[in-house]
């Protein structure tokens, strides 16, 4: 069966295992589908993985003795300000990855938005990181969720390639990092994420030393 590359809704397959959701770009947006494809075959780090609180995805956790140095993700944010990840050294970062194609995005957005409210105060700070290619597609998106943390612009997800191997698969979305205040990446979910997931992950990370 062809796919019209151009296509951005859902194409279920009849028999298949698994279901997608394409942009224009070669990039699933389908949070099962990444759980599926990737779980198996994909060995991630050390640590003891755990089901999110919330009844979401499988959040890879990292031993503090073992948690990799986070890439520095830089640049011009959707709205045109800038932002880098060391500028938040020393508050627990939450970074998620989305497009304004993909569903499952726009569905755990609200909740991320929640988190940076409520624990803005507690040093926490969600940073989005849009792989449209169009700026003004991420910005309609960010502007019509009314979303208060900021969102670097990475068409493709180029920066993400200098992730760890194994921790997420940075062509399906979304995704979410969890960087403890040294800058260490701390875990990793390939699924959408609620309020509730994202509080049981930072909570005891807030507590480290």
């Amino acid at each position: 069966m062809k796919t019209n590359p151009r296509a951005v809704l859902c194409v279920v397959v009849a028999g298949l295992a698994m279901t997608g959701c394409a942009t224009p770009k070669p990039l699933p947006t389908d949070v099962e589908q990444g759980e599926r494809a990737e779980g198996a075959g994909q060995s991630g780090q050390s640590g003891d993985d755990a089901r999110l609180a919330g009844g979401g995805g499988l959040f890879k956790s990292i031993p503090a003795g073992e948690r990799p140095v986070a890439p520095d993700f830089a640049g011009d944010t959707v709205d045109g300000g800038s932002v880098r990840l060391s500028d938040y050294r020393g508050r627990v970062v939450v970074v998620n990855a989305w497009a304004s194609t993909c569903g499952p995005c726009r569905v755990e957005s609200p909740d991320l938005d929640r988190v940076q409210r409520e624990l803005k105060e507690r040093d926490v700070q969600v940073l989005g990181v849009s792989m449209d290619v169009s700026r003004s597609n991420a910005l309609a998106f960010q502007r019509d969720l009314a979303l208060s943390y900021p969102s670097l612009h990475d068409p493709g997800g180029k920066q993400f390639l200098k992730l760890p191997n194994g921790l997420v698969n940075p062509r399906i979305l979304p995704f979410t990092l969890f960087v403890d205040r040294a800058g260490r990446i701390a875990g990793a979910v390939q699924s959408t994420v609620t309020e509730e997931d994202v509080r049981s992950v930072v909570t005891p990370m807030l507590e480290e030393g």
